[in-house]
């Protein structure tokens, strides 16, 4: 192999360069070869033409070693991996700064025009290696697993790809919130208040979520993204309400979907159901975050006097097409922005009427204070349904009926 057709640098530079700086054959190559492979015989062809001494690795100024490491370094990823199931990875290194600092001498010195940085020699041999040992693909763009050498303490970081699940939950019973809320005295610590479980409610829509889906997987944690939320005491029927779980650092990637559905459904039986679960990825969080469905509501409505019937019927007719202002509700305002904000009824209607209550039917923006639009918060919600009756009411249920938009 004639080596040195891969090389621009002059023989004089060359040999400046491996005069003034014990250098090993890997590093000579990698400092002159155009070419990204076989460096230690490229170093050799150059170091014998020029009748240089043969430099250990170990007692190279530059890579002080490193460089007879790859096979170490692979050995120790490779070990690192084997809990996990992937299908395409990505090697990087962290090295000394003292070794970065001595590369860019070298480069401004000489003025040396080829030059790969040691840690990328490193990604690159470390890789094929790997690649060659497990059977799985490089990706440089959406690998699965990041595997990162610390090559000054020969300790692998692992960056695990979360895997992300789309659905739609039903909740069935009232008292549970949406996720996890820590207690508001120890913040999440676990104290008397708490009965040390660290948390507000005793179970959450997330945690009966997440729990068959963190076994499933060998997940060490989840995020739960849904598109908006209802209140505690809320139902959320119909379809469901969409809904990303992130699961991070998963050990198994190839789950049976179908099968997770039933043993969610089946350990959160009578309180929660998940449907048509899929595979999805963080571009869908965010397109959740940013839309705005319209809802349908069901409320049962009760008032302090008799209602008439003509007179909530004229009520609800007024109230269709209508844009309402609410100010930040006083039941949330110690955790929302005090601001206005501006929601449409699309439509509103009467569903059944008794003496002093009623059940409606709301579909509003997403977003609207359902409570607040009955109750008038006190005239932070304008207009109301009880300013507009004549009657001072609140909602006694609620329950979300539906979720458009998707």
């Amino acid at each position: 192999m004639d080596s040195f057709l891969f090389i621009k640098e002059d023989m004089k530079k060359i040999e400046s360069v491996i005069t003034s700086h014990s250098l090993c054959d890997c590093c000579i190559g990698r400092i002159f070869s155009e070419k990204k492979e076989n460096y230690p015989e490229v170093g050799r062809e150059i170091r014998e033409k020029l009748k240089k001494e043969k430099i250990s690795p170990d007692n190279c100024w530059l890579c002080n070693g490193i460089t007879n490491e790859i096979d170490e370094f692979t050995e120790l990823i490779e070990d690192k991996l084997e809990e996990y199931e992937f299908s395409t990875f990505l090697i990087g290194s962290k090295v000394d700064g003292e070794i970065i600092e001595k590369e860019d001498e070298l480069i401004k010195t000489f003025s040396l025009s080829k030059f790969e940085p040691l840690k990328m020699e490193i990604n690159r041999e470390v890789g094929k290696r790997v690649e060659m040992d497990t059977r799985k693909t490089v990706s440089f763009t959406d690998p699965d697993i990041v595997a990162m050498i610390d090559t000054r303490f020969n300790h692998v970081l692992l960056q695990i790809k979360p895997i992300y699940i789309y659905g739609r939950y039903i909740k069935k019973i009232r008292g549970i919130p949406q996720t996890k809320w820590p207690c508001r005295i120890c913040k999440g610590k676990g104290c008397r208040r708490c009965n040390f479980t660290g948390k507000m409610y005793e179970e959450s829509v997330e945690e009966l979520i997440a729990k068959r889906i963190l076994d499933a997987t060998g997940g060490d944690d989840e995020s739960f993204h849904g598109c908006g939320r209802e209140d505690i005491d809320a139902l959320m029927l119909g379809n469901g309400r969409p809904f990303v779980i992130e699961i991070k650092n998963p050990k198994r990637r190839s789950i049976n979907l179908k099968s997770l559905e039933k043993q969610i459904n089946k350990f959160a039986a009578g309180k929660v159901e998940v449907r048509n679960i899929r595979f999805s990825n963080k571009d869908e969080i965010i397109r959740l975050k940013n839309s705005s469905f319209v809802k349908v509501y069901r409320a049962k409505i009760i008032a302090d006097k008799d209602i008439s019937k003509e007179k909530l019927n004229e009520v609800v007719h007024l109230l269709r097409n209508r844009t309402i202002k609410q100010i930040t509700p006083s039941r949330v305002a110690h955790r929302r922005a005090m601001k206005i904000r501006e929601r449409r009824i699309y439509e509103c209607k009467v569903l059944k009427v008794g003496i002093r209550c009623a059940v409606l039917e709301i579909r509003a923006d997403s977003g609207t204070y359902i409570k607040e639009l009955v109750s008038g918060d006190d005239g932070r919600t304008q207009p109301n349904i009880s300013d507009m009756l004549g009657r001072k009411c609140k909602v006694e249920e609620l329950d979300v009926v539906a979720v458009e938009g998707e």
